[in-house]
């Protein structure tokens, strides 16, 4: 037996702990470096080339990051990712720290944007192969390990931004240096992950086209799990868009300022978490789909109305309830992950399952740039009755289907 496979850490040591650390890095460095780029050079323009750095690479990374996970482990992959983001950011801040300003300090940012977009996406995607490999060992609550999981993220998401805002206040040599401590930090927790199977027949190395080959073969021969990624990803164009289009929702119609922005997402990553730990006990008595389906009743009434909302607290409300239904979504979709996809071939599915959910929002993105404002609540209303109509049409297929009743 492999040296590390004789960890016999428990889901706290093992599973939650490396993933609060890896999540809140995650969070800190997606939102932080942009702010980080705007800080330092005083663009827009390239404030947004930082964000499209950090995640065009990471989107481009999906299969070969599955593909690795299947053929390595998770633990070890979750661990040398960790560690390389760890160094870059290291690496970072010793630059700010010579370099302040200018040239220098403009190429180290958009360099670490890329670099941490790719090396997340790789501890990301290890991460969740793990969580969901605790999950089947939990059998009939595999629903409390992702809906705690679930919860994790939320959390981080919630608070990395803020946090990192303030550190960002100290200094870019600051913030840098938490989030590389936290990088480090789960690099070391990571080695207490039981690892996770390794596929017998491996795939070829570096061909990240037969990883996501593999994972697409597996979303087909899993109509389960494909009418449900049909359903979220429709439902995240909406939610994309309203995304997309919030700053000019909430500061051009509303009349707010920008912290009301933050303030909408703040209260939807709360909404959420309260999302998640009612599923949690719900789908105890009820069962995955009565909750999924209540979930995304949920998500497309509160969707619709916010289109329509005549004010910014009803329209904060609205969104909150939009996103607790999306969480409470998520964790049923979780659950069937780790349920029903074969855990060889688990990292490569998860790759184009993740990436397919991802795939509305740069669309949300383009169709807020090429709509006039005064027409966005139409496009919305479209949107969310888009929706609808899938999430009516998934969960009306899967209604018996014994997977969501087991």
């Amino acid at each position: 037996m492999p040296r590390h496979a004789r960890h016999t850490a428990g889901l706290m040591g093992g599973i939650y702990l490396p993933r609060t650390a890896d999540a809140l890095a995650f969070a800190m460095s997606t939102y932080g470096i942009p702010l980080l780029v705007l800080a330092t050079t005083r663009s827009a323009t390239l404030t947004g080339a930082a964000f499209a750095l950090e995640w065009i690479p990471r989107l481009a990374a999906f299969g070969w990051a599955g593909s690795v996970v299947d053929r390595r482990g998770a633990s070890v992959v979750f661990h040398l990712a960790s560690l390389g983001r760890a160094l870059a950011l290291a690496a970072g801040a010793v630059l700010f720290y010579l370099h302040p300003s200018g040239i220098v300090a403009s190429v180290t940012v958009m360099a670490l944007a890329a670099a941490t977009g790719v090396l997340t996406e790789f501890s990301y995607i290890a991460a969740e192969t793990a969580g969901a490999a605790a999950g089947r060992r939990a059998g009939a609550r595999a629903h409390r390990v992702q809906a705690v999981l679930l919860g994790i993220d939320q959390t981080a998401t919630l608070a990395g931004p803020a946090l990192a805002g303030l550190l960002l206040l100290t200094g870019p040599p600051q913030m840098l240096a938490v989030i590389t401590a936290l990088s480090l930090l789960a690099a070391l927790l990571a080695l207490r992950t039981p690892p996770s199977p390794v596929a017998p027949a491996r795939a070829p190395k570096g061909q990240s086209g037969a990883g996501l080959l593999t994972g697409w073969r597996t979303i087909r021969s899993l109509p389960v799990l494909g009418w449900l990624v049909t359903g979220l990803t429709l439902s995240n164009l909406a939610t994309g868009l309203l995304q997309a289009a919030g700053p000019v929702i909430v500061v051009q119609h509303f009349g707010q300022s920008t912290t009301a922005v933050g303030l909408v997402w703040s209260a939807a990553a709360g909404a959420t978490l309260l999302a998640v730990t009612i599923c949690r006990f719900a789908i105890d008595r009820l069962g995955l789909w009565p909750v999924g389906a209540a979930c995304a009743a949920l998500a497309s009434l509160s969707c619709l109305a916010a289109a329509q909302a005549p004010d910014y607290r009803s329209y904060l409300i609205l969104v909150a309830l939009l996103m607790a239904g999306e969480g409470g979504m998520t964790v049923v979709l979780r659950t069937l992950r780790s349920r029903l996809i074969p855990p060889e071939k688990f990292g490569s599915t998860l790759s184009v399952t993740i990436l397919i959910l991802l795939l509305p929002f740069p669309v949300a993105g383009v169709l807020t740039a090429l709509t006039p404002p005064e027409a966005l609540g139409h496009v919305i209303t479209a949107c969310a009755a888009l929706q609808a109509l899938g999430l009516f049409c998934a969960f009306a297929c899967l209604r018996t289907d014994p997977a969501l009743h087991s």
